[in-house]
């Protein structure tokens, strides 16, 4: 049974998630406090946390920070805060997801699964080795490591898998929705600003200059491309 950490001040809130991710086959522990509910994500084994921004102690931003110092698992705000900046300061502390209150419980167990089994699928995968090579930038699939120009570069699950669509379909034009779906599935719920967010963060460690991309390019009204 898959095990999921809700971190939300809001005990109300809490409960009704807690209650229906059980109906759906979930395990839940709830923490109301930003700093328990970092010391339970590192010191415990779940499979995916659902965080609010908005927590006494440690907020939000700082324990999504935080856990992804240390670990690789699909994180989810939940927060009642809707406007762009938020989502994408969210994105950019290392969340995989972002989902405003008041939302649908259906909603939510549909990201759940979706991002639980994309996770599992990354984490599972047996490809034989092969090196992407494209300049300076080498992707390795079978030990999922990223380097440019010989130097690691550290990547969370979600660029890396967003870089390896991008880098395997070379000189190919995506927009943002055909990548949510790609990448994050569950089309019908999407918010493609997680797309450019993710872009953006990937662009800053794999790029010698962010703003003239070299790699990943975007093209206005169309979407992106990855040059070969």
């Amino acid at each position: 049974m898959k095990q999921i950490l809700v971190i939300e001040d809001d005990l109300n809130i809490a409960e009704l998630q807690r209650d229906y991710l059980q109906m759906s086959g979930y395990r839940v522990d709830i923490v109301q406090d930003g700093d328990q509910g970092l010391q339970k994500a590192l010191n415990e084994s779940y499979d995916l946390i659902i965080v609010d921004l908005m927590l006494p102690g440690k907020n939000g931003l700082e324990v999504i920070q935080e856990i992804r110092k240390k670990m690789e698992i699909p994180l989810i705000i939940v927060s009642a805060r809707s406007e762009d900046i938020d989502k994408i300061r969210g994105l950019g502390f290392g969340a995989d997801d972002y989902i405003t209150k008041p939302f649908s419980l259906a909603e939510l167990i549909a990201r759940i699964k979706s991002h639980i089994s994309r996770y599992e699928r990354l984490r599972g995968s047996k490809s034989s080795q092969e090196i992407i090579s494209h300049g300076a930038l080498e992707i390795n699939t079978a030990s999922r490591k990223v380097s440019v120009n010989g130097k690691d570069v550290k990547m969370t699950t979600r660029e890396y898998e967003l870089l390896l669509f991008l880098a395997s379909n070379p000189n190919m034009v995506f927009n943002k929705e055909h990548l949510y779906d790609a990448l994050w599935g569950e089309e019908q719920y999407g918010d493609t600003t997680t797309v450019a967010v993710h872009i953006q963060k990937i662009r800053k460690k794999i790029e010698k200059d962010p703003a003239h991309p070299a790699y990943i390019e975007t093209l206005w009204g169309s979407g992106y491309r990855f040059n070969s």
